[in-house]
């Protein structure tokens, strides 16, 4: 029995509120449980000064928790002078996931933040950011495109992460935090929309697992990315 009471193939209560931040282009406060994620995408007309010349976008993201996301106060990263690797590598993952399904000729040469803000955290906070950030990332297309129209959509497809865990033996979907800190093997899964993979982590925390776990998790994870797909579409009216 899961801590929640969940089946093992059944994501938490998942809630994707578009346009929550009015000054943001494109702006999505996404609820995985009780983990959530602000997230804001902010356009410029410009790009870094190595992509100049060169006719294509650009899309990044940065990632930061609120000292009280958690059960006790963490120091602010900013008051530290410097990232810790785990937030770098959370960015660097948000922002590889969603320019894997973004055209980024197409999108000309523009600029666009993703600024994933953990509000609260219970477990999956890089899951839910590229999750949400697919939703800011949307609008903000939407908005540029209302105002000069594109030639083609530069993202067709939807990208979507989750995570799956052996807890207790079992293949679980969409970790909390009871089971991801006690989880045998934990992994996050980034999948399109066309079922294509984006990126793959999985790591043996307590024990080894064989090629038939991973498939087993992956499957999971499939359940899960597509109601993620759903709720996205719901959220952008597509």
């Amino acid at each position: 029995m899961r801590p929640s009471g969940r089946s093992p193939d059944m994501m938490r209560e998942i809630e994707m509120l578009p346009g929550f931040n009015a000054h943001a282009e494109g702006s999505c406060l996404v609820k995985f449980g009780q983990t959530h994620v602000l997230v804001t995408a902010s356009v410029e007309d410009r790009v870094p000064p190595w992509m100049r010349g060169k006719g294509e976008g650009w899309v990044t993201a940065e990632y930061g928790m609120l000292p009280r996301s958690t059960h006790t106060r963490g120091n602010r990263e900013a008051a530290k002078g410097k990232q810790s690797g785990r937030t770098q590598e959370i960015q660097r993952l948000i922002g590889r996931s969603l320019r894997a399904v973004v055209d980024l000729r197409a999108l000309g040469e523009r600029q666009i933040t993703l600024d994933c803000d953990v509000l609260q955290a219970d477990g999956g906070t890089r899951t839910a950011a590229i999750s949400g950030a697919w939703v800011a990332l949307r609008l903000a297309l939407d908005k540029i495109h209302a105002a000069t129209p594109f030639e083609v959509d530069p993202m067709p497809a939807q990208v979507a992460a989750v995570s799956c865990g052996v807890f207790e033996g079992a293949p679980v979907l969409d970790l909390d935090y009871p089971e991801d800190s006690a989880a045998h093997t934990d992994g996050n899964f980034v999948l399109t929309s066309a079922g294509a993979l984006v990126e793959v982590q999985a790591t043996a925390e307590g024990a080894v697992f064989d090629e038939e776990t991973l498939l087993r998790l992956l499957r999971l994870a499939r359940i899960g990315t597509d109601a993620i797909f759903a709720k996205q579409r719901e959220a952008t009216g597509r």
